[in-house]
């Protein structure tokens, strides 16, 4: 059987796609094939890294990769999941999908302010929504 092949994009690939590709991956088990990127690679954000831990992925040898190598490449995907906030919205990439392209729209975690505390906690929070999204997702799939 082939697997389902799944791309969730945002601007900089530091920190929603990252957390989505991950916990996509995580949850959806060898029925899927996951990449993340974006149109602005720029460095995996540490709270992300350090969540992701928390979760039993470790990210930390990672690189952010850019849409345009994977459309260069000519990859293609049954699903696109675009995790750009409203703000970023007209920035997001738009990749073809050959099934159905999502939009879901998280909170960027470069925004968040506060102490070390405070942005770990809202960082957090920006995850477990994610994780909600994903298993959400996994379901109306029929469980993948």
């Amino acid at each position: 059987m082939e697997k389902i092949r799944i791309l969730a994009i945002c601007i900089h690939n530091s920190a929603r796609s990252q957390m989505t590709e991950e916990l996509l991956r995580k949850y959806g088990g060898d029925s899927l094939s996951v990449t993340s990127a974006g149109i602005e690679p720029g460095n995996i954000n540490p709270y992300v890294q350090r969540l992701l831990l928390e979760e039993g992925i470790d990210i930390s040898r990672k690189a952010t990769r850019s849409v345009f190598d994977l459309h260069g490449q000519g990859e293609k995907f049954d699903y696109v999941i675009a995790v750009c906030d409203a703000e970023a919205a007209e920035r997001c990439p738009i990749f073809p999908a050959e099934k159905q392209r999502f939009h879901w729209p998280f909170p960027d975690p470069s925004r968040v302010n506060g102490t070390e505390e405070e942005k770990l906690a809202a960082v957090r929070e920006i995850k477990e929504t994610i994780k909600a999204r994903v298993l959400e997702f996994l379901a109306e799939m029929g469980g993948v």
